[in-house]
């Protein structure tokens, strides 16, 4: 698999990784025989970057992703993790040293490891991107090696250009697919310019760009396409990237013949995310190990028709996501 860096981060990985929250919590269960069946298999075709957080399945994500490290402790695995959402949402003071060290230990004690690869603060308010005292503690986390770097998951544009001017911020994780092109604008070329990576989630909008789903489709209880579709329990942006259902449902229609052939529309719309320049990394989620295997195959891919996919957006997307986040 191709390999990418960016220079805080320091680290070569490849450009396909795999996420994690599909582990943990709100896509349904996954069993725990299944779960480490597929982390073992994305690993197998190539995938060494595994994104987590320390509430998906208040710990069991991360649980089983440090299972999955002892089995393949000497094959450099990275793993990045998130911290922040133990709170409520808009909780901004709670960004706090205090809560950084406990948020931290915890981590650590769940994935088995002494220093963390990665962590992010995951999604905080808008605020806490500006705060000094913020950006001091995860200095000094770096220090005393309980993390070898830091960076942020961010929902906004403006969020993200906040933290890359930080000299130390070594990545950013954004909504970046199909459905939402802004980041493209500023985001992406600011931050290869200061060497800061770009972690692509919500690649596939929810499954929305799989091209599986539709009218009919159900979805659980305990799954968030069911009971966020208005934001209700988290930012709306995280479930179909924000997108009304029934609009993502005809673009991917008008983008279904841009498919190459032989590749699945996963695979097209994981390959166009690869072909921006400037991004590091793309974390599908997968819920078995066909999928984890599939999404890796989108690497191998050659680039697709962007500017048939800015057409698209143009014309259905836009109005509803690009002035949103």
């Amino acid at each position: 698999m191709e390999k990418r860096n960016a220079g805080r981060l320091n680290r070569q990985v490849g450009v396909v990784g795999l996420g994690c929250w599909q582990l943990g919590a709100d896509w349904g269960e996954v069993d725990e025989s299944d779960a480490l069946a597929l982390l073992h298999a994305a690993a197998d075709t190539g995938v060494d970057f595994f994104d987590t957080a320390d509430v998906y399945g208040d710990g069991r994500s991360e649980t089983l992703v440090g299972r999955f490290l002892k089995e393949r402790k000497d094959d450099g695995i990275f793993v990045a993790t998130k911290m922040g959402r133990r709170l409520p949402a808009q909780v901004a003071e709670g960004y706090s040293r205090e809560n950084f060290l406990a948020w931290n230990d915890r981590s650590r004690r769940n994935l088995g490891v002494d220093t963390l690869d990665l962590v992010q603060l995951h999604c905080p308010p808008t605020a806490v991107y500006s705060r000094d005292e913020v950006y001091d503690t995860l200095d000094e986390m770096v220090e005393q090696q309980r993390i070898a770097a830091y960076g942020v998951s961010v929902e906004k544009v403006e969020e993200a250009l906040e933290a890359i001017r930080r000299p130390h911020v070594a990545s950013v994780q954004i909504i970046l697919n199909a459905f939402r092109l802004k980041p493209l604008e500023e985001v992406l070329p600011k931050a290869a310019e200061a060497g800061v990576a770009i972690i692509a989630r919500v690649p596939l909008a929810s499954g929305l760009l799989t091209g599986k789903y539709d009218k009919a489709t159900t979805f659980g209880a305990d799954d968030h396409r069911n009971y966020n579709r208005n934001g209700e329990a988290f930012d709306v942006g995280e479930t179909f990237s924000g997108v009304p259902y029934e609009v993502g449902l005809e673009a991917v229609e008008r983008l279904r013949p841009l498919v190459p052939e032989g590749a699945t529309m996963a695979q097209f719309a994981l390959r166009w995310i690869v072909d921006q320049s400037g991004v590091t990394v793309v974390i599908p989620g997968a819920r078995n190990v066909e999928q984890a295997r599939a999404n890796a195959q989108a690497a191998q891919l050659e680039p697709v028709d962007g500017k048939a996919v800015a057409a698209v957006y143009d014309e259905l997307i836009r109005p509803h996501v690009h002035e949103r986040w």
